[in-house]
C-alpha cells in the first residue's frame, strides 16, 4: 500500500506570469491566475490534473544546477518551434548524446528529444541529478508506488501512484544538492499527518500555516516536496 500520491510540479520564478508563459507555449496550455502573483500552466491534451504545472512567484534569484528537470519529446525533428516560444539553446545533440539541452526564460533547462512515431509530444520523463540513483528511486517507489529499474549510474521508477509521465528517472552526479530546488513536486498523503513520510526517512521543514495547508519536506537527498492531507469529505 502506498503512503502517498503524486500531484504535480511546482516551478519558483521571480515573474511567474511570464515564465507561466513560456511553458503555455511550450506545452500547449492555458495560464490560469493561482492568486498573489502565482500562475498554473494546465496542458491542453494532458491526461490528468497531476500535468499542470504550478508557477510560483519568488523573491530570490535561480542560483546554481538545475537538478529537477522535464525532459520533452518533440512534435519535429528539432526545437525550431520551443526556440521561438523563448527557449535558449545551450547543447545540440552530438555523438551518443541525441536530445538537445535548452533553457527557459528563467535559465531552467530542461531536454528536449527527437519526435518518435507513435508517441505524443511534451513531457514524458521528470528527472531528478542523485547521489545515489538506486536508492533514491527505491525510496520513492516505497511512497509513490511503482517499479524500479536501473543501469549503470541511472535508475528509474514506473507505474508510481499518479504520476502522469513514462518515467520519474534518477540520474547520477558527483557533485551534492547546495540550494533549494527551482522545480519541485507536491504529493497527497493517505494519512492527516505525513507520520508515515517521516519514518521512512523525510525530513520535515516546515509545518501547516495558515496560508499554507500543506507540509513542506525533504527526501534522503534533501530535494524538497509538499505533502497534502486528504481534502475532507463532504
Amino acid at each position: 500500500m502506498t503512503i502517498a500520491r503524486f500531484k504535480d510540479l511546482c516551478l519558483d520564478a521571480t515573474d511567474a506570469l511570464a515564465l507561466g508563459g513560456f511553458w503555455a507555449r511550450v506545452l500547449d496550455g492555458e495560464v490560469a491566475d493561482a492568486g498573489e502573483d502565482d500562475t498554473r500552466v494546465d496542458p491542453r491534451s494532458a491526461r490528468s490534473d497531476a500535468e499542470s504545472i504550478w508557477v510560483n512567484k519568488v523573491p530570490e534569484p535561480r542560483l546554481g544546477k538545475t537538478r529537477v528537470h522535464l525532459d520533452l519529446r518533440l512534435a519535429g525533428a528539432d526545437p525550431a518551434a520551443l526556440l521561438a516560444a523563448g527557449a535558449r539553446l545551450v547543447r545540440e545533440p552530438a555523438g551518443e548524446t541525441t536530445w538537445w539541452v535548452l533553457v527557459d526564460p528563467d535559465g531552467n533547462e530542461f531536454c528536449a528529444f527527437p519526435a518518435r512515431e507513435g508517441t505524443a509530444p511534451g513531457p514524458f520523463e521528470l528527472v531528478v541529478d542523485s547521489a545515489d540513483p538506486v536508492a533514491q528511486a527505491t525510496w520513492w517507489a516505497g511512497v509513490v508506488g511503482g517499479t524500479v529499474e536501473d543501469e549503470p549510474n541511472h535508475a528509474w521508477v514506473t507505474g508510481a501512484t499518479g504520476f502522469p509521465w513514462d518515467s520519474w528517472v534518477f540520474a547520477g552526479v558527483p557533485e551534492p544538492k547546495t540550494v533549494k530546488n527551482r522545480l519541485h513536486w507536491d504529493v497527497d498523503i493517505v494519512d492527516p499527518e505525513p507520520t508515515a513520510l517521516i519514518d521512512a526517512g523525510a525530513t520535515l521543514l516546515r509545518e501547516p500555516h495558515a496560508q499554507a495547508r500543506w507540509w513542506v519536506l525533504a527526501d534522503p537527498e534533501g530535494n524538497e516536496f509538499c505533502a497534502f492531507p486528504p481534502r475532507p469529505i463532504g
